[in-house]
Formats: C-alpha cells, structure tokens, sequence
C-alpha cells in the first residue's frame, strides 16, 4: 500500500507578505493609541489613576492568556484560519472600544483587543510555512518591523486625532484598517493545512483559572488605595484572588497539557528569568505610567500641561529606542553574555528612574529618562529570552517562553497599578492632580526593585555563545 504524502505548500507572492505587513502596520497602530491619550482618557471619562492604570494593562491580560491557546488552534485547524477569526476579535474589539460611553464598555474593548498579541506569531507561522527558508526570515523581517513602525505611527497620530475629531475616531480609524487588512491576508493568502494532533487538548481549566486570577488581582490593586471605605470589598476580592491562584496552580500541576507548566519553575535558569523579567517590568510600567501622567500635569501645579498631540511626539524617542533595543541585546548577548547585557540594562534603568525622582523639572529630563528606560528595559528582555531559550531542551522552548510571558504580564500589571493606586491614593478630594511627592515615590519604588534585581542578575550564568 503506497503511502500518501501532503502536497507541498503553495509559495506565496509579495502581495500576501504585503497583505501581511499591512496588519502588522495597523494592529501596531491600533495597539499603542491607549498610552499617549491615557490622561485625556481619564478625563473624558472621569477615571481615578487606578482606574487608568487597569485601562493601560487590559491588553497585556488577554494576550497572556490567548497567545498559548493561538499556536495549538493554528496547528489543529490551520494558522489562516485562526488568524482570520483572531483579527475578526479584534476588529470588535477595537469597534467596541471605538463606541465605549464609559470605563466597563472600553474595558471590554481592550480586553477583546488584546487577541492581536496572538495574532502575530501566527503571521510568522504562515510565512514559514509558505516560504523557504532565507526568504521567509526576511519576510519575518518586514512584518516585525511593520509592526513597530505602526505602534510608532500610532503613537504619533492618536493625540491629533483624539483632540481633532474625537477618542472615538482614535479607536475606529486603525480599526477599519485592520479589519481592512484581514480582509486582504484572507483573500490572498493560501490556506496551510493543519499539523496532525499529539493527542493533547486545550488546558481550559487552567485557562479559565488564570484569567480569573490576573483579573481578580488587578481588582484587588485598583481598590487598594480606598480599603478604608471598602473593607469588607477588598476582603471578598483577596479571599477570591487567593482561591483562583490555589486552584490554577493545583490544576496546572496536574494537567496533562498545562496552559503554562509550573514544574519548570524547578529550573534556576527558568524561575531567574522569570523574577528578573518580574522586576524589571514592573520598573518598566513605572515609567511607562507616570511620565504620561506627568506630562499633564498642568503648568500652574508642577507639571507641563501637555495634551495628547504633545506627549505622543514626547513618547516617540522611547519607541524608536525599544524598537532598536531587540537588536542590540541580540548582538550584546552573542558577544559578551547574557549576563552582561542584562546587568547593563539593569543599571541603565535603575539609574534612570532614581533620576527622575530627583529631578524632573524639564521636559527633556522626562524624554531622555523615559527614551534610557525603554532601551535599558529592551535590553534585558531579549538577552533573558536569548539565555532561556538555550538553556532548555529544544522542546521546552515553548513552556519556559509562556512562563516568562505570564511574569512579564504580572510585572507590568502590578508596577502599573501600584503606581495608579499611589496617585490615586495621593490626589486630594475634589482635585484631580496628584501631589508631586505621589510622582517621586513611584519613581523610587520603581528604581529600587528594578536595582534589587541585580542580586538575581549576578547569579545567571555568563551565557557566550562561542
């Protein structure tokens, strides 16, 4: 009996890499809109800095959660598939956000939003799969960069449109685009065929418990700074927080096919990069929560009284230097270890937020401070993932990276709602300006756990790739 073979698959033209890299461009765009009008957002919509800082970490919560889920569908039923149903998420996210007439609506916008971090992997997929090798890095390449110079554009482009025509267009203009864009990839990209299955299924109950874990804690953070007036509410949302967390970590324990398997934790390389990514992240989202907010402060207080338009342009250099930060850590961490990269990363950033809790008067002390966080913060993560990837078996990859992602998620949600909460904690009744001191005491705190990381740092092997 002859065996049957697949039919290769169909090589793709430049027209579906465009078609690709024009959804790159517009979910860049669609994704980075939140952090330039986040102050504007929070007055449109009378939201307490906590308030804002759940708004700004929605979209992480949700990629954390279908970015595992993403790679197992494209496998079982074809990456287009699942792509084009992803991107369909999104653009009802994105029309839902565009629509919100308040906190929850806009919520749930971001939270369907954030499928796009799913997205793109599956993009990378589709081009190895229907292009050989050299030319599919290039293509992957393109994409990449696509998608940063889009989440540039849109941090440009969201203040003027904001102030200009409305917040509302700020969501639906890169929305139409994507959706767009989806339209495209699903006309001229071919179908790929889907991988035999191992026989493992989707971990729902793990998926299910940490989604109601991450949003059960950054409740519990948002009405920290009022424990006073809702005792008894923050007290039901602990237990429940306590109870999610015990129920995903027994259930993780025991699945055949964890969502994110804990007894890689086990690994000192895996569990160091996983605190050290922790750390740094929630230095990371100080910055990236308390210079925005800072920015508009008004002139008659201590602040610059920027609007949307201004702090877009004040936030650009910051995004160019993440975006080149991935190559640098890449080529810092081939030749001098990953070790150095990181500690190099560590004190740029420490140093930088200590400064500006010192000194924060001009608006160039916010851009330069702000631009050597993003580097240092862009150094650190590639060399981590570079020194964990090749410090697991090849198919381990996978399960390490997804721990990482959920530390990253958990960095980023905590540092930014610690900050909210002092805000919020800190502007008196009846004003919506925080005291200067509420600014300097983020600023610390986050300098002081991303230099406390350097205890963990020092312990990592050198990593040299000879």
């Amino acid at each position: 009996m002859t065996a049957t073979t697949a039919p290769p698959p169909i090589r793709i033209g430049r027209s579906a890499v465009a078609a690709l890299g024009l959804l790159a461009v517009s979910s860049g765009a669609l994704e980075s809109v939140v952090t330039p009008t986040l102050p504007l957002l929070q007055r449109e919509l009378d939201m307490s800095p906590a308030e804002g800082a759940l708004l700004g970490i929605m979209l992480l919560i949700t990629g954390a959660l279908v970015t595992p889920v993403a790679g197992k569908f494209g496998d079982r039923y074809g990456g287009k598939r699942v792509l084009v149903r992803l991107m369909a998420v999104v653009g009802v996210g994105g029309l839902v956000s565009s629509l919100a007439p308040n906190l929850p609506v806009l919520l749930l916008g971001q939270l369907l939003q954030g499928a796009m971090v799913g997205a793109l992997p599956l993009s990378f997929i589709l081009v190895r799969a229907h292009l050989p090798e050299g030319e599919s890095k290039v293509a992957i390449g393109v994409v990449s960069g696509l998608f940063v110079a889009g989440g540039m554009a849109g941090t440009l482009s969201a203040g003027p449109v904001a102030e200009g025509l409305s917040r509302h267009w700020m969501f639906a203009l890169p929305t139409l685009a994507v959706l767009g864009a989806t339209l495209l990839v699903n006309r001229l990209m071919p179908q790929d065929p889907p991988v035999p299955s191992d026989g493992t299924g989707i971990d729902w109950p793990g998926l299910v418990l940490l989604s109601g874990t991450l949003i059960t804690l950054m409740l519990v953070l948002q009405l920290a700074p009022e424990a006073g007036s809702q005792p008894l509410a923050l007290g039901a949302f602990v237990v429940l927080l306590v109870a999610f967390a015990a129920g995903w970590i027994a259930v993780e324990r025991r699945a055949a096919s964890p969502l994110v398997d804990l007894r890689m934790l086990a690994r000192p390389a895996v569990w160091k990069s996983c605190v050290l990514t922790f750390m740094i992240c929630v230095g990371t989202s100080g910055a990236l929560y308390l210079v925005p907010q800072l920015f508009d402060v008004p002139t008659e207080a201590y602040g610059f009284g920027a609007g949307a338009t201004e702090i877009g342009f004040f936030l650009l250099p910051g995004t160019v230097a993440a975006s080149v930060a991935g190559p640098l850590g890449g080529m810092g961490a081939r030749r001098l270890g990953s070790r150095a990269v990181v500690t190099a990363g560590i004190v740029l950033m420490a140093g930088s937020l200590l400064a500006l809790a010192a000194v924060h008067t001009e608006i160039w002390h916010l851009v330069v401070a702000k631009t050597a966080i993003a580097l240092g913060s862009g150094l650190c993560v590639t060399a981590m993932v570079t020194s964990t990837a090749t410090s697991v078996e090849h198919s381990d990859t996978g399960i390490a990276t997804s721990l990482v992602l959920v530390t990253r998620v958990l960095g980023y949600a905590v540092g930014m709602q610690v900050c909210g909460a002092i805000l919020t904690a800190a502007t008196p009744s009846g004003s919506d300006v925080p005291a200067e001191s509420a600014f300097v005491t983020g600023f610390v705190l986050a300098g002081a756990v991303t230099a406390l990381s350097l205890l963990v740092a020092r312990t990592m092997s050198k990593g040299v790739t000879e």
